[in-house]
């Protein structure tokens, strides 16, 4: 189960405020009476005074059972964690001169990345004097987008750092 900050919410006795806006176990609006009044009704209930909205003036207090409303949050917590997603960079390396098989190898290898919904950066390596013909590597990348084009557009385009050129593909919405 998720972890919940137990700090974040006061109980009972914790509580500052000599005045409470109190809501009871039901969820009815009791009305604002003391602490001390709040808190002998919830223990005549056998549950606790929780501190829902400390920032309200007066603070905000229900009658409930306090182990019972840490274990809604951290399943509610749980759950918005299974709905998040994450999107990983994956990276490519290609070189200038790949042979045409290898590009198709790494040609499926980025549609298998933009299968998963994740991101796929393209390096091309540039050795030696390959430097002088930047030309060779935007062909490459050009090629690759070519094969992928129906699924991948481009978040950003082809371009020189250091001895390398760098494209990055992003999955297309669906």
């Amino acid at each position: 189960m998720a972890k919940i900050d137990k700090k974040k919410f006061r109980v009972n006795e914790r509580i500052r405020a000599p005045r409470v806006r109190l809501v009871d176990a039901d969820g009815k609006q009791v009305g604002i009476v003391s602490r001390d009044e709040a808190l002998a009704m919830a223990r005549e209930q056998g549950l606790d005074l929780v501190e829902v909205a400390p920032q309200a003036d007066p603070p905000v207090c229900r009658i409930m059972d306090y182990g019972q409303f840490l274990y809604q949050q951290a399943k509610k917590l749980k759950e918005a964690r299974k709905k998040q997603t994450t999107v990983e960079v994956k990276e490519i390396k290609v070189r200038p001169k790949t042979d045409v098989h290898d590009l198709e190898t790494k040609i499926r290898h980025i549609k298998r990345f933009l299968g998963d919904r994740n991101k796929v950066k393209i390096r091309v390596f540039f050795r030696g004097r390959e430097i002088t013909k930047p030309e060779l590597g935007r062909e490459v990348l050009k090629k690759i987008l070519e094969a992928v084009e129906d699924e991948a557009q481009v978040e950003m385009q082809p371009r020189m750092e250091g001895r390398q050129m760098i494209m990055i593909l992003a999955p297309k919405k669906s």
